[in-house]
C-alpha cells in the first residue's frame, strides 16, 4: 500500500491514462479527486471509482479549476498530498502539423491544452503546499515526442514543442522548490491506447511501424496500465529523494529506429 493515507488530485482523471492511474492509486491506499471535462465521463468515473474517490467536472485551462479541486479534496478527505496532471490533447483539428502548415490557432490551442493547463494546476498545487508549510509531490504528463521526434507519422510540431516544454518547466520548478521539499517529476509515454490516440491506433501502417519502434512485449501500443506502476512510485514516499526527473515509459521508442513503410 504505497499510497496509504495519501490524498491526490488527478487533473484529467476520468478517462484513459488518468482513470487507470486513479484506480491504481485507490488500490494502493489513496483517496483521490479526479477532474474531467466531460459530464458523461465524470459520471462513469464516479460509478467506477467508488467511495474512495470524488469526481469534479471542470476545464483544466480555466484558472480556478485546479484550485477548486484542491480545496474540494481537503474538504472531503482532510488533506492534500499530491497532484498528477494528465490533461492535455492533440491540436491537430485546430491546425497543428508540420511547421509550414501550422496555423496560429493550432499553435495557441495546443499550448493552451498541454502547457497552460499544466502551469495552472502546478501553480495551484505549489501555492497550497507552501500555504500548508510542508512538502508534496507533482507528477506531470509528457511524451516521447518532446525528446524523440518521429517525423514520418507524428509531425505535430506544436504538440512536440509543448511536451518538450513540460520537461523544461518541470525541471525548472523542481529546482526552485526543492528546498521546500516539493518534488516535481514527469512521465513520458510513447503511443498508448487512449481516446486521443485513435487516429494512429487505427492506421495499419502506423501500427506496423510501432511494432518495431516500441518492440517491448512483442511490439505493441502501450496500455494505459503500463504507466500505473511508475505513477504510483512518483506519487509515493518511495520516490522521496527524486525530483526533476523524466521517466520515459515508451516500450523502447527512445532507443530504436523503427522501420518505416515506404510503399
Amino acid at each position: 500500500m504505497l499510497l496509504k493515507d495519501k490524498k491526490i488530485v488527478i487533473i484529467g482523471g476520468t478517462t484513459g491514462l488518468g482513470l487507470s492511474a486513479a484506480k491504481a492509486f485507490i488500490e494502493n491506499g489513496a483517496k483521490i479527486l479526479v477532474v474531467g471535462r466531460s459530464p458523461e465521463s465524470c459520471l462513469a468515473a464516479e460509478i467506477e471509482l467508488g467511495e474512495n474517490a470524488r469526481v469534479m467536472s471542470g476545464n483544466a485551462v480555466i484558472a480556478k479549476t485546479a484550485t477548486k479541486a484542491i480545496e474540494l479534496i481537503i474538504n472531503e478527505f482532510g488533506d492534500f498530498d499530491g497532484l498528477y496532471h494528465v490533461a492535455g490533447g492533440s491540436g491537430r483539428k485546430f491546425g497543428d502539423g508540420p511547421l509550414h502548415e501550422l496555423t496560429l490557432e493550432g499553435w495557441n490551442k495546443t499550448f493552451e491544452l498541454n502547457l497552460t493547463s499544466l502551469m495552472l494546476s502546478n501553480q495551484a498545487a505549489v501555492r497550497k503546499f507552501l500555504e500548508l508549510g510542508r512538502g508534496g509531490t507533482i507528477l506531470n504528463m509528457g511524451s516521447v515526442l518532446g525528446q524523440f521526434p518521429s517525423p514520418k507519422y507524428f509531425s505535430t510540431h506544436a504538440y512536440a514543442a509543448t511536451k518538450s516544454a513540460v520537461i523544461g518547466f518541470s525541471k525548472s520548478i523542481a529546482a526552485y522548490y526543492a528546498p521546500n521539499n516539493i518534488r516535481i517529476n514527469v512521465l513520458a509515454p510513447a503511443l498508448v491506447e487512449t481516446p486521443m490516440s485513435q487516429r494512429a491506433s487505427r492506421d495499419e501502417t502506423i501500427l506496423n511501424f510501432i511494432k518495431t519502434k516500441q518492440p517491448l512485449d512483442g511490439g505493441r501500443n502501450g496500455h494505459v496500465s503500463d504507466l500505473d506502476g511508475a505513477a504510483v512510485y512518483f506519487m509515493s514516499d518511495a520516490s522521496k529523494f527524486a525530483t526533476g526527473q523524466t521517466l520515459f515509459v515508451d516500450g523502447g521508442w527512445g532507443v530504436t529506429e523503427g522501420q518505416i513503410d515506404n510503399e
